[in-house]
């Protein structure tokens, strides 16, 4: 039964990693192109729709998913011992600190006080895959 239950949580953990994972990488997008428009223009209107529907209906559902049925395998599996584990947390602790610059820059868009070019938004679009590059070696290969 508790290998079921263990399956269960790992399949709507693996679901959950991947929606949060697609909000991450699209958001950043969204903001590169979003500095090329008007501040108050049409465009920029629908950029500021498209983000906040993006954070609030996907990518933060997704994360709190995530960490619920991540917490509940490592509860089931007795991990928290592990140095693998230790690893991945502290790179979702990075993940973490990203998500809340993306909500930050997402408020700073909505009210039109944007402080950052395309190219900053292009560079951090990067930080969620080299975290999730570590995060799934941890988890896969264990090397510690």
């Amino acid at each position: 039964m508790a290998t079921d239950l263990y399956s269960w949580l790992k399949a709507l953990h693996v679901i959950s990693v991947i929606a949060w994972m697609a909000g991450m990488l699209y958001l950043p997008r969204l903001y590169v192109y979003h500095c090329k428009a008007k501040p108050g223009s049409e465009l920029s209107e629908t950029f500021k729709v498209m983000e906040r529907r993006l954070l609030r209906a996907i990518i933060n559902p997704a994360m709190m998913a995530t960490w619920v049925f991540g917490l509940s395998m490592a509860w089931l599996g007795d991990w928290w011992s592990a140095g693998w584990f230790h690893g991945k947390l502290a790179l979702l602790l990075g993940m973490q600190l990203i998500h809340a610059g993306y909500a930050r820059w997402r408020r700073a868009f909505a009210n039109d006080a944007n402080r950052h070019d395309e190219k900053f938004f292009r560079i951090v679009n990067e930080v969620p895959t080299l975290l999730m590059i570590g995060i799934v070696i941890l988890v896969i290969v264990k090397p510690f």
